[in-house]
């Protein structure tokens, strides 16, 4: 999946029973390790509103003072 992919599709809405948890877990154990690691990386972003044209590292400047003191 193409980080442009990424998001909710609004236009799909599916109701179900929070009893139907094994069909869940069947569905996690059949998906490689990649694609769980896909998944759970696609609901944090979606969660935390990640939008990588916006977020960067920022940069920070030090200095320091030097004494004119010669050794």
């Amino acid at each position: 999946m193409m980080p442009d992919d990424k998001g909710v599709n609004r236009t799909v809405f599916q109701l179900d029973s929070l009893d139907k948890t094994e069909n869940s877990v069947e569905y996690w154990r059949q998906r490689t390790p990649d694609e769980r690691f896909e998944a759970i990386e696609t609901l944090r972003q979606i969660m935390y509103g990640y939008d990588p044209t916006t977020e960067r590292l920022q940069r920070v400047i030090e200095y320091s003072i030097l004494d004119d003191q010669s050794p």
